[in-house]
């Protein structure tokens, strides 16, 4: 007898397939940046000014893959570096304007795929799928102990 969770498990599949209709360079088909750079931005703007080691923490990277990450972010002007606020030792990396106003039209972007994909659901259905699927990532975020802040 198959179990309701391997149906869960094949469409997750399905889904990372989908990609939201992303290239092959990680980026939506009319997006504007690449899918790691839309993660680390919509942290750090849920969660303020962040040093690599917070990030590492909060996203379980190694550092080397986040100072390649922030790097290639800070050369497309998307944060920039700032002493910490609190006055800490590390360096902490802040959204910039322009990081915001592309996370914004990206946002976007990703909202526009969402709204022809679900072009037939109630608002009632999205609804809950929403809820389901904030469920779900809460689960996997107590297990993997990185809870994600929400706005």
């Amino acid at each position: 007898m198959t179990r309701p969770t391997h149906e869960v498990e094949y469409e997750q599949m399905l889904l990372s397939r989908h990609g939201l209709l992303q290239n092959k360079g990680g980026r939506r088909k009319d997006g504007l940046m690449d899918h790691s750079a839309y993660i680390l931005l919509s942290r750090v703007r849920v969660q303020g000014p962040m040093s690599i080691g917070e990030l590492s923490d909060a996203f379980g990277l190694d550092a080397s893959t986040l100072n390649r990450q922030t790097a290639a972010a800070m050369r497309a002007g998307l944060v920039e570096r700032i002493p910490d606020p609190e006055g800490g030792m590390a360096r902490k990396f802040r959204i910039t304007d322009e990081g915001a106003r592309m996370l914004d039209a990206e946002r976007e972007g990703l909202v526009r795929s969402l709204e022809r994909v679900m072009a037939n659901w109630s608002d009632e259905d999205i609804s809950g799928f929403a809820t389901y699927l904030r469920r779900f990532n809460t689960d996997i975020e107590r297990l993997g102990g990185r809870p994600w802040p929400r706005p």
